[in-house]
């Protein structure tokens, strides 16, 4: 079933990962180094904001709103709730633009409130298409999102509007294009219908989110806004290539199972109980080791060669380096959230996870004070990574007091072998190579990554090897 899903969204989330990859290779060449910092930092506070007063109606809705017939009342009632929490986060950010970009504050407010905007339309109709079950529209429209902002930006910095802010705007609108499509084509499936949750029922599993949102904010890129303070937009133009560079890769891998997980394991929860949970848990766990660990191991190993290719030479930084404790802290915070955050979720007490994002935001905050101001991005790196496994340690503390979730101790063993093995022949390669170009070492030493990968998970996994290389047979 996770494989399924996984297959599902994968193409979806891997679309948009490469035309995420494509804004960053077109962009840190067609616009200034400071204006790609700022507008990173657009996200950031984008991100923030919305993480923490509008993200939540999300989960509320896939939690409480049930699934397949979804009914009007349901979506009017959680509507009119993101209508008002949309007004206030717009209201925070213009606030915080204040403190984040004071030189830029006009531009920069007028780019945050465009995201949030943007961003509440289209997770709205998307998380309505979720809730329908239908899977494959769902991945339809994520591909339209990352199409049109890929295309909507490059067209205005083609049209030499190269501020941030100007090219902030278009990718929002192309988020909200696709937004408005969504919610189009997912109105048709809408039954008529009372609410299935009341007020209180909505805010007392949203308002956890929000405080877990909230205490949150050192996880949560904060990072970066402390680097702009003390070294200014530049750095943090070169740690947020570095950061979007290394982390999608491992994020595809984990939101492409999780998309069809986290609605799966909350329902098998409810149905069958708390055990059957935790074996799909375990499944979850072993599909995250198997395939984000071994990428996490290459990212390190080819990050000065990813970097030399993608990047223009002013961006310059201790990229392997940088790669790998990105890589880690990504890892770590999936395995936090969508593992052992969802089992709190399916026990209906996400307040409990403030404990944990309190503890990795604190270590984050104070990494960041400590390190960043001598050792620039490697400081925001390891203050990421620093408060990533904190948060992770926690919640996997908290969530073995609800329900247990077994560790698979065999695919942790072959994953961390086959990282060894992946990284160790990439390193060799790509330093063997040096003075050819990066493509050329990039190309073989990811073959080779790629061929050790299969031999040994086809060596401990026989069974499963075998199973798949039959499916493939069929479908030629």
């Amino acid at each position: 079933m996770l494989l399924k899903s996984t297959l599902i969204y994968g193409p979806a989330i891997l679309l948009t990962r490469i035309s995420a990859l494509l804004f960053l290779v077109i962009a840190t060449r067609l616009i200034d180094q400071t204006e790609y910092g700022l507008l990173t930092l657009v996200v950031t506070v984008g991100e923030m904001t919305d993480v923490a007063l509008t993200n939540w109606l999300r989960i509320s809705l896939l939690r409480l709103g049930g699934k397949g017939d979804v009914t009007s009342g349901s979506l009017s009632r959680a509507g009119t709730i993101l209508l008002f929490t949309t007004l206030l986060a717009i209201v925070v950010s213009i606030v915080a633009s204040g403190y984040v970009a004071p030189e830029r504050w006009t531009d920069f407010s007028i780019a945050v409130c465009g995201y949030l905007v943007a961003g509440a339309v289209a997770r709205y109709g998307l998380v309505i298409l979720q809730m329908q079950q239908r899977h494959t529209t769902y991945a339809m429209m994520e591909f339209l999102r990352a199409l049109l902002q890929l295309v909507f930006p490059i067209l205005a910095m083609l049209a030499e509007h190269d501020t941030f802010v100007a090219i902030s705007l278009a990718s929002s609108l192309g988020m909200l294009t696709a937004g408005v499509i969504s919610g189009i084509v997912a109105a048709r499936k809408i039954v008529p219908g009372p609410p299935r949750f009341t007020h209180r029922e909505f805010f007392a599993l949203g308002l956890p989110i929000i405080a877990i949102a909230l205490v949150s904010f050192g996880l949560a890129n904060a990072e970066r806004i402390f680097l702009k303070i003390y070294h200014g937009a530049s750095a943090v133009a070169v740690f947020a290539a570095a950061y979007a560079l290394a982390r999608q890769p491992v994020d595809m891998i984990a939101n492409a199972i999780n998309m069809g997980a986290f609605p799966e394991a909350v329902g098998r929860f409810d149905e069958e109980g708390p055990a059957a949970a935790a074996a799909l848990f375990k499944q979850f766990l072993s599909l995250i080791f198997t395939f984000s660990l071994p990428v996490a191991a290459l990212l390190a190993a080819l990050g000065h060669d990813l970097t030399e290719l993608l990047l223009p030479e002013n961006y310059d930084g201790p990229y392997n380096l940088l790669f790998g404790i990105v890589a880690v802290s990504a890892v770590c915070t999936n395995l936090a959230d969508f593992v052992y955050g969802a089992v709190v979720y399916a026990h209906k007490r996400p307040w409990l996870l403030i404990v944990s994002k309190l503890f990795g935001s604190v270590s984050t905050i104070g990494l960041s004070f400590l390190l960043i101001p001598t050792m620039s991005e490697v400081g925001a790196a390891a203050a990421l990574a620093g408060g990533a496994v904190i948060n992770l340690l926690v919640s996997v503390v908290i969530s073995e007091r609800l329900t247990p979730v077994p560790l698979p101790w065999r695919a942790l063993a072959t994953a961390l072998a086959t990282s060894l093995a992946v990284g160790g022949a990439a390193a060799f390669i790509s330093h063997s190579l040096g003075g050819t170009h990066a493509v050329f070492r990039l190309a073989l030493a990811g073959s080779a990554a790629g061929l050790i990968f299969f031999a040994v998970n086809a060596l401990c996994y026989p069974a499963e090897a075998r199973r798949g290389l039959a499916a493939v047979r069929s479908r030629l």
